[in-house]
């Protein structure tokens, strides 16, 4: 019989022994699955991350990650226990060779960014920015994006329970960092917050909310509650989708009785009124899917949420072959009852060129999944595109390779768009990391570097205006 390129195994899921780490010896179970001891025991600097893994890991990392953070990051570091003991999770920092598995670690590639991962020639791209896809251009009123015609998404809070390296909200969300101001909200919470739910009572166009922020998870569950209630009681809305990583990162969050108990209130109302409340989470790697995980989703769905949903993104060193992502999905399906739903391009962020994967290798990724998952449970495979919004890899209309650049097209305006006849029309540009391209295509961009204003008009030009924009050209 001939070999399958990928051959499916189902693997029991297991949550790393956290005692394996000095810092954490002498951590109950309890204490572990405490929402109040994860918050508490958050590592969010190299003293603290050397006080948990000891003198297993070398300085020279520590060097390096401290390099990062002031030349480089634009988050800030903050992990909670159970988000960091998934980094090599069969391994212990006394063993010889932990310094390279953690290096090589592909949870840690992303949550722990080192200097020496970036790359030295192209850091950044030429067209990255800070709000690479133009969200505040479009807010309606602050902190809600009004991009599609029929979804929102309402940023309630600009802080997570963990920041991501590659987070695409970098310049909202998280605290500065040396070489990364953060844009601040003029309002103040509650005035945003019901600003939002006064527009979506008078724009019954709107039928899909997308809660998020920042996480959901970093709210008190009490103003939570209220919000989605309100939203609950708006006719027009149908679908509600709470975004939130912590429940992969810190599911004990999810699993407190309030959340639960919460949870099914909304879930009951939303049910009699014919809503749909989902959550949406944000795991990238297999190992990243421990019994908590699982557990947490489960008890999501116990409480009457109608699916728990997986938005992945394609990142060069942590998902970017087909058997890691089948492996990862695999795992959210079986084992944890996570819908695998999308895998995103990596946005063109400052500091990512070293993360971003070409728009070939997205597709060639799309084409090698296809026919391992049930139909339903297939990711696609998508590009963000600035002033456009997610669109199938393959919908490109047309792929300059040897420059590395795809443009796109659209059926619909944006908000700033009501009186611009070409957006539908218009042609929109996405980048290749430079460093991918071969060399003619890496020796055009070198040229347009030297004489930039030239070579913007030469690329493109960029459709967009109004709104107060967050972003700064890199």
């Amino acid at each position: 019989m001939v070999s399958q390129p990928y051959v499916y195994k189902r693997h029991e899921l297991a949550e790393p022994d956290w005692r394996r780490f000095p810092g954490w010896a002498e951590v109950s179970a309890e204490d572990w699955e405490s929402v109040q001891w994860q918050r508490a025991h958050c590592v969010k600097n190299a003293r603290q991350l050397r006080q948990v893994t000891g003198p297993g890991l070398a300085e020279a990392f520590f060097d390096d990650l401290e390099r990062d953070q002031r030349e480089r990051a634009t988050m800030s570091m903050l992990l909670p226990p159970q988000m960091l003991n998934t980094m090599v999770p069969s391994g212990s920092p006394d063993q010889p060779g932990f310094t390279e598995a953690f290096y090589a670690d592909p949870v840690r590639r992303y949550m722990i960014p080192a200097f020496s991962d970036r790359r030295a020639d192209w850091p950044s791209h030429p067209y990255a920015q800070r709000d690479s896809l133009h969200e505040a251009e479009m807010w309606a009123v602050e902190g809600l994006t009004h991009r599609y015609p029929t979804k929102v998404l309402a940023e309630l809070l600009p802080t997570c329970p963990q920041y991501c390296g590659h987070c695409t909200r970098m310049d909202l969300v998280g605290n500065p960092t040396p070489g990364t101001d953060k844009h601040k909200f003029a309002l103040a919470r509650e005035d945003r917050l019901d600003a939002m739910l006064a527009y979506l009572r008078r724009t019954p166009g709107v039928r899909d909310v997308v809660v998020s922020g920042g996480d959901v998870a970093n709210l008190p569950w009490p103003r939570l509650e209220s919000f989605v209630a309100a939203l609950l009681e708006i006719d027009s809305i149908r679908d509600i989708r709470l975004a939130s990583k912590a429940l992969m990162g810190l599911p004990q969050h999810w699993l407190s009785d309030q959340v639960r108990a919460g949870m099914a209130r909304l879930a009951s109302t939303a049910r009699s009124r014919g809503v749909s409340i989902a959550i949406h989470t944000h795991v990238n790697s297999a190992q990243s899917v421990t019994p908590l995980v699982a557990r947490a989703a489960r008890a999501m769905l116990e409480a009457g949420v109608r699916d728990v949903r997986n938005q992945g993104v394609l990142l060069r060193g942590v998902n970017d072959s087909a058997g890691a992502l089948l492996d990862l999905c695999f795992a959210l399906l079986d084992e944890a009852a996570i819908m695998p739903y999308y895998f995103y391009m990596c946005d063109m962020i400052p500091g990512s060129e070293h993360w971003r994967l070409t728009l070939a290798e997205g597709q060639s990724l799309q084409h090698d999944i296809m026919g391992y998952l049930p139909g339903f449970a297939t990711p696609r495979m998508v590009c963000d595109v600035p002033y456009v919004g997610k669109r199938w890899l393959h919908q490109v209309a047309r792929y300059d390779a040897e420059r590395g650049i795809s443009y796109w097209t659209k059926n619909y305006h944006t908000a700033i768009e009501q009186d611009d006849e070409l957006a539908l029309s218009r042609e929109y540009p996405y980048y290749d990391p430079i460093y991918m391209l071969p060399e003619s295509g890496q020796a055009w961009w070198r040229s347009l570097a030297a004489r930039p204003l030239a070579g913007a008009a030469e690329v493109v030009t960029i459709a967009g205006s109004g709104g107060k924009a967050r972003q700064d050209a890199v």
